[in-house]
């Protein structure tokens, strides 16, 4: 019941319209509370903000950081452990090695350290849920959720086929109960499943037929985008298009806006799906942001965060097999590809994005077309894809790009000269505000996600704080925070984890018809290799859970 003053801060909280106003933050029991009526009655404690910059705690709505893909990366990568910062054990905190996939307890003190204080794993097969929440119980610090994959489940497949949408609404909605998940993901629709059946093979549009269903990507879409408004489920469809990387994808990206008809969608690592040229001759590479950004400003129902692309080493990680196998041939180097039956796959191949090469050049430039281009930050997440286009510790140096349009100049200048001519970058002169900071890592992804209590500092909000000194040196503002607050404790000072606490699993458990159970029962019954009895996620595995309300029709 102690109480918490935050003195004098100066305050930008987007979602409650306020944008650089000096004013304290009251907190008791873990969230933000109105001040109190009585001017005589003193805080229990005094946090002195004056001269800082107060926002709500960070919040990545797209990211790797659990689950098997995330630890077959980090068995496969031992010379990057060797080369990483190592995390010494402390009183309170245990030991770890960073890189460009840490481990579970580094991931969370890094992420802190940044002024995060929630992260969604972004593709987490169903059948894969229990390992997923077991590396989430070794992930201190931080609220965590995950996505579920769905884009290849051969349930919701047949179920198209055979017409039977209310079979694939009950369907999501057991799955999203029975894994604790939080959303439901499309990666690669229908292309994974035809990369299984087929070996070598993907699909090359969104109208193209799935081996064995007789359902195209675009049928997949359109069905599952239903069935998650149907259930009222807090976040949209998540999304990773057809033919990601591939040179003139900007077009079916385009026909994957068209085929949600009005429904809600959010294109994720949007930057990987804007692509002019063609397949056949890198030559042809470019940008085709400005056409898809337009068609997110007029249209509502979208949303998108970015995937952008830095320069080092990093990882790719992805649910899309196809795409593995892909980079593999391209790069020459270490792949993994996993095959989870009847439901996904995954591909993972090391990386280093390359400033003198004109595509990895290209993809940096992207990203930032589509931060810039987006009109309203509202409908635009930070992201890096974590660890796909970057580490999640590159984004202070994205932020400082944003906000400096002579510090992209300078970056530009180093990159090849090719570049100028097959993008719009050099033309952007816009620079982002404090407040569309505070937006785009914040108040937006919590908005897209449906958490009411995160993402800004009104009362009610979890009393997930970062405090910031202010810095002309944008970048190192950012990456060193001067407090970290979760639930109104400090947990970060001055770059030091002074406290540790466990988080917690933020998922939904929607309304569902249970007269579906006997069809899905029969289902497992007959093509998995675990009983339909023993693949829920028990209560006895599980940390401490919040349940996000949904609103189902």
């Amino acid at each position: 019941m102690s109480l918490l003053q935050i003195r004098a801060g100066t305050i930008h909280d987007p979602a409650n319209g306020v944008d650089g106003v000096v004013r304290d933050l009251w907190v008791q029991d873990g969230r933000i509370v109105a001040a109190p009526l009585d001017p005589a009655l003193r805080a229990d404690s005094v946090l002195d903000a004056s001269g800082l910059i107060v926002m709500p705690g960070g919040v990545d709505m797209h990211c790797h950081i659990a689950g098997p893909k995330v630890n077959a990366a980090r068995k496969m990568l031992p010379e990057d452990h060797r080369r990483s910062r190592k995390l010494l054990r402390t009183e309170w905190t245990r030991s770890g090695i960073a890189g460009s996939v840490p481990t579970t307890f580094a991931t969370a003190y890094l992420y802190a350290g940044l002024g995060y204080t929630t992260a969604f794993d972004a593709a987490i097969p169903p059948l894969a849920a229990r390992h997923a929440h077991e590396e989430f119980l070794d992930t201190p610090l931080l609220d965590k959720g995950f996505f579920v994959l769905a884009g290849n489940n051969q349930y919701v497949m047949q179920q198209l086929k055979a017409r039977q949408p209310q079979l694939i609404r009950a369907y999501l909605g057991w799955l999203l109960g029975a894994t604790r998940g939080y959303a439901i993901k499309a990666v690669n629709p229908g292309g994974v499943e035809v990369w299984k059946s087929r070996g070598l093979g993907n699909v090359s549009g969104i109208d193209d037929r799935v081996d064995h269903f007789d359902v195209s990507p675009r049928q997949i879409l359109s069905g599952l985008a239903t069935a998650v408004d149907e259930l009222g489920l807090p976040h949209a469809l998540h999304i990773h298009c057809n033919n990601l990387g591939m040179p003139g994808n900007w077009s079916t990206t385009l026909d994957t806006m068209h085929a949600l008809e009005g429904h809600r969608g959010h294109l994720t690592h949007i930057q990987f799906h804007s692509y002019a040229g063609d397949p056949d001759d890198q030559a042809t590479f470019g940008s085709r942001v400005v056409e898809l950004a337009d068609y997110v400003n007029s249209h509502s129902n979208l949303t998108v965060d970015v995937g952008q692309v830095m320069f080092g080493r990093t990882c790719s990680m992805t649910g899309d097999g196809p795409l593995g196998y892909y980079l593999h041939r391209v790069t020459g180097g270490k792949w993994f590809s996993g095959d989870i039956e009847q439901e996904a796959g995954c591909g993972i191949v090391p990386i280093e994005y390359k400033q003198k090469s004109l595509v990895h050049a290209l993809q940096w430039a992207i990203g930032l077309e589509w931060y810039l281009l987006v009109q309203d930050p509202w409908r635009i997440a930070m992201s890096t894809d974590h660890p796909n286009g970057a580490s999640f510790l590159a984004y202070p140096q994205i932020i400082a790009l944003l906000m400096d349009r002579n510090r992209r100049t300078e970056a530009l200048a180093h990159l090849p000269e090719g570049l100028r001519a097959r993008c719009v970058l050099p033309e952007l002169t816009r620079e982002y505000t404090l407040n569309e900071i505070a937006i785009i890592t914040r108040a937006a992804p919590a908005r897209m996600l449906g958490l009411i209590r995160k993402g800004h500092l009104g009362v009610g909000a979890d009393a997930d704080i970062t405090i910031y000194s202010p810095q002309a040196d944008l970048e190192r503002m950012f990456e060193l925070p001067r407090y970290v607050l979760k639930s109104g404790e400090i947990l970060v000072e001055n770059g030091e984890v002074r406290r540790s606490v466990d988080g917690a699993t933020l998922h939904v458990s929607p309304s569902f018809d249970d007269g579906a159970i006997p069809s899905i029962r029969d289902w497992f019954e007959s093509r998995y290799s675990v009983q339909f009895a023993n693949y829920p996620v028990a209560e006895d595995e599980l940390g401490e859970q919040i349940e996000v309300s949904t609103t189902g029709t």
